[in-house]
Order: C-alpha cells, then structure tokens, then sequence
C-alpha cells in the first residue's frame, strides 16, 4: 500500500512563500504522475498542479501560474510545490496524489492515492 505524507505548510502572511513536500512510501513513484490539489473551507477539492513521471512536463491550475512551482525528486521519492506570492484566497488543506497513469491530469479520480494534507494558512 503506498502512503503519501505531506509537510511543510504552516501560517504565513500575505506575499509570502512556503514550500510543500510529499514523500511516497511507493517503490513504483518514478512511474507515475503526480498533482496537488486543495480545500479550502466550504469548498470542493480543486486541482493545483500537476508533474508527470520524469517532471519534464507539468501543468497548473490558472489561479497559481506564475506563482507556483510543481516539482519532483525521482530518487528521493518526493514531490514538491514551491508556492510564491501567497494570498488570502490560497489558504486550504492541500493535499498531495500519485499513482496517475496519464501524463498529466487534473481529474481527481485518476490518482490512486492521496495524502492526509497539510494545512496552509495565509494571514492578511
């Protein structure tokens, strides 16, 4: 069974930058795309970003282009995203997936797995 397990949010104010990271348990992570996604309160889950297996392709929800960065470290079985120029409006539980067969995708239902989310906090 892969786990994903994310870190690095926390309480930051307006403009300023955090950076997740998701580690997979999976010895398949190389194979596999990865995304990050987000709640905030009230709201459905939404798609934040996404990176195919060999991290050359990526892709961004629009509310972030230009300010966050998707990432992946093959041998450290780990997933980044570099979040720059935070606003009010990023703050959500974000939560890191893998295990997607697609290049890319932003569909929820095509990653096998999530994480239990980090919580990100942005004060204004």
């Amino acid at each position: 069974q892969v786990q994903l397990v994310e870190s690095g949010g926390g309480l930051v104010q307006t403009g300023g930058s955090l950076r997740l990271s998701c580690v997979s348990s999976g010895r398949t992570f190389s194979a596999y795309a990865m995304g990050w996604f987000r709640q905030a309160p009230g709201k459905e889950r939404e798609f934040v970003a996404s990176i195919n297996w060999s991290g050359v392709n990526t892709y961004y929800a629009d509310f972030v282009k230009g300010r966050f960065t998707i990432s992946r470290d093959n041998d450290k079985n780990t997933v980044y995203l570099q979040m720059n120029t935070l606003k009010a409006e990023d703050t959500a539980v974000y939560y890191c997936a893998g295990g997607a067969e697609h290049d890319i995708t932003w569909y929820p239902h095509e990653y096998a797995y999530f994480g239990q989310g980090t919580q990100v906090t942005v004060s204004s």
